[in-house]
């Protein structure tokens, strides 16, 4: 039997909430063989981010064949990407292997506020990679860079953003509401349909804690986890959303670390 194969090609949080370790323990939870191709170490933890290294263009390359061209994959999961360079390669390689279920988190901004992705490096990712993805996956925040446009909180404006990343090339946009307030966290996906789009509403209470280290990480390798498991793609942002909600609520009266604390991905199955 083979497993259900899911990749995610990211940034290292040494601090184990974000970054390929969330989106590992993410895979593993949902059940299925997680891989990854690593594009930048950083050297974090929940106070910040102190420093950057990314790894060579080609070497990031060189781990996405190694992966595929062995294991095989059934879906990616793509987050920190910094520099136009490894956003060109990881294009190159996802239409080399001809990647068929793509999950794009456009990470630009920690949740400590430190800068994830360089100015040049955002017209690349629009360019090159917001084609090829099945849906994209950024907050209001992201959603405001990419669009250069305000993004409020109420879901008609999550929607009018949702539509307008949709013009970018992907086959859905979630956006999410989640660093806004109120009682409840609204998310909008919109989908296209042959000629039309789709949008759906999705909410979840909101859960007052400073452990959201890593929320878009593992809702984002929660959708692809569920999409590679054989859900449709709206079925799988569903399933992904109750999953990252029921991972905040669980970890809300965790202690890990001084700032903001990571979810906790293995909720189901831990007794405390």
């Amino acid at each position: 039997m083979t497993p259900i194969r899911v990749l995610t090609i990211a940034g290292s949080d040494s601090g184990g909430g974000a970054g390929i370790q969330a989106d590992l323990k993410t895979f593993s939870a949902l059940g299925c063989y997680g891989m990854s191709a690593i594009t930048a170490l950083t050297a974090q933890n929940t106070l910040g981010v102190r420093g950057i290294h990314d790894a060579p263009a080609s070497f990031v390359g060189d781990q996405i064949d190694a992966v595929i061209e062995d294991i095989g994959v059934d879906a990616v999961k793509i987050g920190m990407l910094s520099s136009p360079e490894i956003i060109d390669v990881v294009a190159e390689r996802l239409i080399r292997h001809s990647v068929k279920r793509v999950v794009l988190d456009p990470v630009m901004v920690a949740t400590s506020g430190d800068k994830l992705l360089r100015d040049d490096a955002i017209a690349a990712l629009k360019g090159r990679l917001f084609p090829l993805a099945g849906i994209v996956t950024p907050n209001m925040r992201e959603a405001e860079v990419l669009l250069n446009i305000p993004v409020q909180e109420d879901p008609s404006a999550l929607e009018s953003a949702a539509r307008a990343l949709l013009t970018l090339g992907p086959g859905a946009a979630l956006v999410k509401g989640g660093h806004g307030s109120g009682a409840e966290a609204a998310d909008v996906l919109a989908m296209r349909r042959h000629d039309s789009v789709s949008v759906e509403v999705l909410r979840a209470p909101r859960v007052e804690t400073p452990n959201t280290h890593g929320t878009g990480c593992t809702l984002s390798s929660a959708i692809a986890a569920y999409w590679a498991r054989g859900s449709d793609l709206p079925e799988a942002v569903r399933a992904a959303k109750a999953y990252i909600a029921g991972a905040i609520a669980a970890a809300a009266e965790w202690k890990v670390g001084a700032g903001h604390g990571p979810v906790h991905h293995f909720y189901p199955w831990w007794k405390e």
